[in-house]
């Protein structure tokens, strides 16, 4: 399936059903009367988050959505059937922002949330309604109102446990395909992967949902390569596990230009928790790595770890420490 995080739809509530005009006719019944009922409401639109979606493609090639019209009024004071609603299912996680794509309108972040994001027409009524003392025969209806109308931009942000970051090619798809079912593209070129991967960690009986987002590089957070397109869907993990490839020179440095992106992003990520993990020690000797090691520690006094995922070198202990 397509990965799709944005999409501008139109949607239209249905409108209100026409009241009737309508007398009462029946045989050896000498004084008939108005009887026409009112028209149903109009149905409307309701956005719904479900797990079962990660990505907008649904909304790419069809971006208009129109509720039922509710009936007209009947004889016998019969209401109209109301309009059926339209319920449209969007993935947890996504907002809902007005036409001017500034004004939030609503934020789906549970499993089942709902909105009403557009109002059915009422139902016009239909002559009875207008029955009185001094006017017992009205024609008199009205007719229902319109339901409403506007443009709304959709917008996804991936809720995941924890986001994999880090330059390209440092692992972070390889690692979600060991780790989890996932089977995201694997490559020896940079920007292998082009939209964010999700999978699910098992472990002890608990899930971790674990998000591979694209490479960085610096200058993302102002569009340089695929940064500032899926930065965004950092925001919503809890955790960051920052995968560096320890075969690189200066390690630190390397380091350092991913945490800056990320605060030129939005200062709230670089408060997040995060997991440092040195990946293909396998390619190096211990001797090699002791060097490389002590001179990251100069700079960065906390826990970090190193791993292969090639030869699935200390990974347990990895997984251990994200549950």
């Amino acid at each position: 399936m397509k990965f799709l995080d944005q999409a501008k739809i139109t949607i239209k509530a249905g409108d209100g059903g026409n009241g009737c005009c309508s007398f009462r006719r029946e045989k050896f019944i000498e004084f008939g009367g108005p009887n026409g009922g009112d028209g149903g409401h109009g149905g409307s639109v309701i956005l719904l988050a479900v797990n079962s979606l990660n990505t907008l493609i649904d909304y790419r090639f069809m971006q208009h959505f129109k509720a039922a019209r509710g009936e007209n009024g009947k004889g016998n004071n019969k209401t109209g059937a109301s309009g059926k609603d339209l319920i449209l299912r969007v993935p947890v996680g996504t907002q809902i922002y007005a036409e001017d794509k500034k004004t939030l309108i609503f934020d789906l972040t549970k499993n089942g949330e709902q909105i009403q994001i557009a109002n059915g027409g009422k139902g016009g009524l239909g002559n009875t309604r207008f029955k009185s003392s001094t006017n017992q025969a009205p024609r008199k209806t009205t007719n229902g109102s319109k339901g409403e109308e506007f443009e709304i931009w959709l917008e996804l942000k991936i809720i995941a446990d924890i986001g994999l970051v880090g330059f390209p090619n440092s692992g972070k798809s390889s690692f979600l395909s060991v780790t989890t079912r996932a089977k995201p593209k694997i490559a020896d070129y940079p920007f292998t992967t082009i939209n964010p991967n999700l999978g699910v960690l098992n472990i002890d009986n608990k899930e971790i949902v674990i998000a591979d987002i694209p490479g960085l590089i610096r200058g993302a957070h102002r569009g340089v390569g695929l940064g500032d397109k899926f930065l965004k869907h950092i925001e919503r993990c809890n955790s960051i596990l920052h995968l560096i490839d320890i075969n690189e020179d200066k390690l630190f440095n390397r380091y350092n230009i991913i945490r800056e992106e990320l605060k030129k992003y939005s200062p709230k990520l670089i408060n997040k928790r995060e997991i440092v993990v040195f990946n293909k020690i396998d390619l190096l000797d211990q001797n090699q790595i002791c060097i490389k090691i002590r001179e990251f520690r100069k700079n960065f006094k906390k826990e970090f770890f190193k791993i292969s995922i090639l030869k699935k070198s200390n990974i347990n202990e990895l997984l251990r420490a994200l549950k």
